[in-house]
Formats: structure tokens, C-alpha cells, sequence
């Protein structure tokens, strides 16, 4: 086992993972570095969400290795990544998962609140990335009173609020219609580089693989050819497989 070069704030090597006998990930290597956006560019059934769910700590792989800032993820036991996810990391699905019983600024600062921050630090924080997100006039609103735009929002701002080195967003804008889905990663790419997070988002729609520093594609569980920044206008979306 080889810990992970000093830059890279996450670093995967030869992910293996297979869901009842049925391969999702093949040999999957990445790294990523502090501060960096990278877009994980595939269709669907390619094995995006396993990547994100093993390198978040949220799965084992088969084999493999996860490393995160030279720390051994795929060894540490369940408390442990589970803390890690809690304090370090940040999570967005495509739905936004709200607690319909919360009203916006109540969700976006369950994190702080769960792990006994103060309630007038959290509600401060979560209001703070709210207006962040120019949704800070609709705090007070449940999310039955919200638009979906707005409850993705209310889900970026939940997954900042505890500062994250790592935001993990897994299709983030996939249920948006294309002018929503444009705000949404423009609010979430400029607020992670304010802060100097690192974004790691999955999508299988080659503009919004545009909004990244860096795209890597998978293809039936297997990485794909790299697609560097300066050919993206030039490369076919889908290389072939490796």
C-alpha cells in the first residue's frame, strides 16, 4: 500500500466493485487535487455513482485503494467514515432530499446541527450560504413551497455549509430544465473555487462536463480516453473504451 502524492486530496487506484455479481467498476484509477473541479463524464450504468460512493466512503470497494489528504479510506471502519463523510465531506444528489418538515435554512444547516454545532451558528452559516446562492429570501420556506431549482439550492447550500474539503455532487442538475441546471452548477463550481473546495460531480451531458477544471469518462465500468480542457470542443463525447 502506497500512500497517495502530497498534492492530491483524493487519489483511487484499480477500484474494483461489483453490485450482486454484476461489475460497476473495472480498474478505476483517479486522483484529485485540493481545490480542483473534475467531471466524471459517462452515460448511464457506467459506474459514475460507485466511483463517487467509494471514493466518499460510502462503499468498500472489492479492490482497490481510496486515499484521502494520505489517509487510507478503503481500511478505516464504518464510525470512522462516517465521521469523515460528516465533517470533511459534502453530498449532492439529484434530488435534493430535503426534509419536508424543515424549512429552507433548517435543511441547508441540518449538517452543523447534527454534529452539535449551535443553533445560532448554524442558522448564521446556512443563511449565509443561502444568500450566497441568491435563494436567501425563501429561508423561512418549506421545500413544498419551493421550485426545484430552488431545492437543489437549498442541497448545494446543505452540502457547504460545514466548510468541506470535498464536495461530491452526483448528477446534481439532472432533474433541471437547461436554464436552471446552468444556475445551479454556476452557483456551485463559483462557490466551491471561492473557498478553495474541491468538486468531484458526475454527469453524463458533456456542457456540464464544461464547467470543470478536468474531465475524466467512464464507459461500462472501465475508464475511458482522457479529455483534456483544451480538446473538449474538438473530442467526441464518448471515447471509446480501454
Amino acid at each position: 500500500m502506497v500512500a497517495p502524492p502530497d498534492n492530491d486530496v483524493l487519489w483511487a487506484r484499480a477500484l474494483r466493485h461489483s453490485h450482486r455479481g454484476d461489475p460497476a467498476l473495472i480498474g478505476v484509477s483517479v486522483n484529485v487535487r485540493a481545490g480542483e473541479i473534475l467531471a466524471v463524464l459517462g452515460p448511464r450504468g457506467s459506474g459514475k455513482t460507485t466511483l463517487l460512493h467509494c471514493l466518499s466512503g460510502q462503499l468498500v470497494p472489492d479492490e482497490g485503494e481510496v486515499w484521502f489528504n494520505s489517509a487510507p479510506v478503503h481500511t478505516l471502519a464504518e464510525p470512522a467514515r462516517e465521521r469523515l463523510r460528516r465533517d470533511r465531506f459534502g453530498w449532492i444528489g439529484g434530488d435534493a432530499q430535503l426534509m419536508p418538515e424543515l424549512n429552507a435554512w433548517e435543511n441547508a444547516a441540518l449538517p452543523m446541527l447534527l454534529r452539535g454545532d449551535g443553533h445560532r451558528r448554524s442558522r448564521r452559516t446556512a443563511q449565509e450560504w443561502l444568500e450566497r446562492l441568491d435563494i436567501g429570501d425563501v429561508a423561512r420556506k418549506r421545500p413544498a413551497d419551493l421550485t426545484q431549482a430552488q431545492r437543489q439550492r437549498v442541497a448545494v447550500a446543505r452540502s457547504l455549509v460545514t466548510a468541506p474539503a470535498v464536495v461530491f455532487a452526483d448528477e446534481p442538475t439532472a432533474a433541471l430544465h437547461r436554464p436552471d441546471r446552468a444556475h445551479v452548477l454556476r452557483t456551485l463550481t463559483s462557490a466551491a473555487r471561492s473557498h478553495d473546495i474541491t468538486v468531484v460531480l458526475t454527469t453524463s451531458d458533456p456542457e456540464i462536463a464544461r464547467h470543470a477544471d478536468r474531465t475524466m469518462t467512464l464507459v461500462d465500468g472501465r475508464p475511458g480516453a482522457p479529455m483534456p480542457v483544451r480538446d473538449r470542443e474538438s473530442a467526441s463525447p464518448w471515447p471509446a473504451s480501454v
